[in-house]
């Protein structure tokens, strides 16, 4: 059965964009085949697209009658600032424009989405958030890591690493004794202060962990480790962003798991 028939078979119906509002969407990490059918119909039909510099050119290509608003949002490289990147949604809306705001991963997760959908609302202007594979689970079962395992994990925790000083910054000592896996976002900046937290909260050095650069890509890469060897590891291994950090015994199961592919 090809794509397109078996696509038919779902009765998939999309909802209208309509001018003058503005849809909330997510990527996924990368891979276009994580693309979800309501994303896939809003860039068919957007006029405007207003995107982040970790989507993956092949998905912004998809929206090919769109006039394009590259606005960066990558971590660790100079961005257009949140306000501007608001103003633009919103100046976009109240010229009668079909806007999709394309984000990396989920736009609720990590992605600032709230934040855009609360200056929406206050300025009266209609949205709709659609759901992408956030990063985390997507880079995870590209790399071979489930995100739970009986008898491993009962629960799991994304966190963000980027936020050096700030109400957002987690408390990764409260983070360690909670002995569940973390995936930490954005976590290459301020690696070495993140791992003396955890160690510092009694997480065991040999703890496993990986690094997963460039998730769901082609060029995807995951390098595994302990939490103990992390920052030397990294270092040595020059892993760059975009990258995951996982922490916790999932890790552990990737060995296994890959050797019967």
């Amino acid at each position: 059965m090809s794509l397109e028939k078996a696509i038919a078979r779902l009765n998939f119906e999309s909802q209208v964009l309509e001018p003058g509002h503005v849809w909330l969407a997510g990527a996924g990490p990368g891979d276009p085949g994580l693309l979800t059918l309501d994303v896939l119909s809003a860039l068919a039909q957007a006029d405007a697209l207003v995107h982040d510099a970790l989507v993956a050119p092949e998905i912004v290509a998809v929206a090919e009658q769109a006039e394009k608003f590259f606005v960066g949002k990558r971590g660790g490289r100079l961005s257009i600032p949140q306000d501007d990147i608001n103003a633009l949604l919103v100046k976009l809306a109240r010229e009668g424009r079909k806007v999709v705001r394309l984000k990396g991963g989920h736009p609720f997760v990590f992605g600032r989405g709230a934040e855009e959908a609360l200056v929406l609302t206050r300025e009266n202007i209609p949205w709709r958030a659609l759901s992408g594979v956030t990063s985390a689970f997507g880079g995870l079962t590209s790399a071979g890591i489930p995100a739970t395992v009986r008898g491993v994990n009962g629960a799991i925790i994304l966190a963000t690493g980027f936020a050096a000083v700030s109400d957002d910054r987690p408390d990764w000592a409260a983070l360690a004794r909670t002995g569940q896996p973390i995936v930490i976002y954005m976590g290459l900046t301020h690696m070495e202060e993140t791992v003396a937290e955890l160690l510092a909260g009694g997480l065991p050095a040999d703890t496993p962990a990986a690094l997963v650069e460039n998730a769901s890509l082609p060029q995807e890469r995951t390098v595994t480790t302990t939490i103990g060897a992390l920052v030397e590891t990294a270092a040595r291994e020059n892993v760059v962003s975009p990258a995951l950090i996982v922490v916790g015994g999932i890790v552990a199961m990737r060995a296994e798991l890959m050797g019967a592919k």
